[in-house]
């Protein structure tokens, strides 16, 4: 057999050394020179997947030269690129208009609100269309996506009318085709499904709990494989998401779904013409099951019937994220030692020294992953948030992008409601409404390594408050002390010499986490090093 996996990426490598392991030739297109999926191909095309013309010349060439017998991808946005090569070329897949629907989320709704799927109520808006049209079809809150983009890029949730034009003409920025849908807002705890078709047999290949975050954008933290929410709302889910399969003329290949389970039923979010991305296809369904869906898959790309897709195990995955404040990368922790953690079967790293880092507003901006595998629930989840905590980005001293998330400007509705800690007993509480953000004495000489301490809060021992990667302040006290050798103190009095932060530190840190923490301190150690001036630095950030 001969294949064309379009994507060389992270997402892709599991149909590339899958297709390889079965004996297939192996041709491997994407844009990026450097992608790490290269080097499993027999051999890699440099073109652009979303150029279509490109693809199809060059499948036509693979095909004359060597024959070819289908086209594939998962986990990228080219799902149309793949059907339009295989109409082409008559070879297996759906056709071209089945992948444009199943990729143009306003064509995707209209199918469904035509035929009865469960989905939420919307509103379509090109560029030349009047926002204002949308408040009098739709409530608040609202969901707002441009039409043909992934990873949640350019989604968010919407409360009022200045909020709904701006998250619209972001989503028209993010869109390829300059347009975008205004959705109903569906609460509920949200399921990842993916499906394999074969001559209009639907298999469900395998349902995950999403994890989801920092509102009002859409970030998957996560997610865990299979997933813990009763039997009836699953099968709810499951039936609804083959409606939309159904609905959308998916009948030979593969389909992931994105579905919210409420209180008066389960409702399509999304649902596309491929694998999912997100590790869940080529990572924690295999690892829970003991199936490989993507094998199964590129099976029925070339035309032949699928194998064995019942679950041969019945272990856990969960999959989980690590994340950053905004900055650039000073160093790396505890990578290795994250990976080699119990249960720990993954761990994919995003981001190098040096490099800029954003907190995310979507899935594609989160520094990593680990993947852990376990013969139970607790164990699986566990042993993921552990070892992300074990992970610490430390960020370089002095940086602008930093200072703006640890002390934002007012008007920043996002920024000023995302702090990664929250205190809980009302003695912190209270003692940190009356401390001073800092105060200094005649020389600072104190610590072994650092010339800074902290005024510690009167309790923070007895703080439970976790942080966006599950961790105690219990447990980040300590590695922020392991880290920068800093040193807490119960008390300011006139015998203590040196720089002690209050406020100024415990804000930062609940505002960053131990990132937000580290930072200030390095930044206060720089300035003290370089003799330049404190109180201007401290006037700044805390104006």
């Amino acid at each position: 057999m001969v294949i064309l996996i379009l994507g060389a990426g992270i997402m892709q490598i599991p149909a590339i050394r899958t297709a390889r392991q079965k004996g297939w030739k192996v041709y491997v297109a994407d844009v990026n020179k450097e992608a790490p999926g290269r080097k499993y191909a027999d051999e890699f095309l440099n073109i652009d997947i979303k150029d279509k013309p490109s693809i199809l010349e060059a499948a036509e060439r693979i095909k004359s030269s060597t024959g070819l017998d289908g086209v594939f991808t998962a986990g990228t946005d080219f799902s149309t690129t793949v059907a339009w090569v295989a109409e082409k070329l008559r070879l297996p897949g759906i056709p071209y208009s089945v992948s444009v629907a199943a990729t143009d989320k306003s064509l995707m709704r209209e199918i469904f609100r035509k035929k009865g799927v469960p989905s939420p109520d919307f509103v379509y808006l090109s560029q030349d269309e009047n926002i204002n049209r949308v408040v009098e079809m739709l409530k608040f809150p609202m969901v707002v996506k441009p039409v043909d983009n992934m990873g949640a890029r350019g989604v968010r949730r919407v409360d009022d009318i200045y909020e709904l034009k701006t998250a619209v003409k972001n989503a028209w920025d993010k869109s390829r085709i300059r347009k975008a849908i205004v959705e109903s807002y569906i609460s509920g705890p949200e399921l990842s499904l993916d499906a394999l078709v074969y001559k209009n047999k639907i298999t469900i290949c395998g349902i995950a709990d999403r994890h989801i975050h920092f509102p009002p954008y859409f970030v998957e933290m996560g997610h865990t494989m299979p997933t813990k929410l009763a039997a009836r709302d699953v099968k709810a889910a499951a039936d609804v998401f083959k409606l939309g399969i159904r609905a959308l003329g998916i009948d030979n290949g593969a389909a992931k779904g994105d579905i919210k389970v409420t209180a008066t039923g389960a409702v399509v979010g999304e649902i596309a013409a491929r694998l999912s991305g997100g590790y869940m296809s080529g990572w924690t369904f295999p690892y829970s099951s003991g199936v490989s869906v993507t094998g199964e898959a590129l099976n029925i790309a070339v035309g032949l019937e699928p194998g064995n897709l019942k679950p041969v195990k019945h272990n856990v995955s969960a999959e989980r994220a690590f994340i950053s404040i905004p900055g650039r990368v000073k160093n790396l922790y505890g990578i290795k030692k994250a990976g080699k953690s119990p249960y720990i079967k993954d761990l994919f790293l995003r981001i190098s020294v040096q490099d800029t880092v954003n907190f995310p507003t979507n899935n594609v901006e989160k520094c990593g992953n680990v993947i852990s595998m376990a013969s139970d629930h607790a164990s699986a989840v566990s042993s993921a948030e552990k070892a992300v905590q074990k992970i610490f980005i430390r960020l370089e001293p002095g940086n602008e992008e930093t200072e703006s998330f640890l002390f934002p400007d007012k008007t920043d509705k996002f920024i000023n409601s995302t702090w990664a800690l929250k205190l809980e007993r009302k003695e912190n509480i209270n003692a940190l409404k009356g401390m001073k953000p800092f105060k200094k004495h005649d020389a600072v000489n104190i610590g072994r390594k650092s010339p800074i301490s902290i005024l510690a809060l009167p309790q923070m021992e007895y703080e439970n408050g976790k942080d966006w990667h599950g961790a105690r302040i219990s447990y980040l006290i300590k590695r922020l002390t392991d880290i920068t050798d800093i040193r807490f103190i119960s008390a300011v009095n006139k015998k203590r010499k040196g720089l002690i932060l209050g406020s100024l530190f415990w804000n930062s840190f609940l505002k960053g986490g131990l990132q937000g923490g580290v930072y200030i301190l390095d930044t206060v150690n720089m300035l003290i090093k370089e003799g330049r001036p404190l109180d201007e630095y401290f006037n700044r950030v805390l104006k």
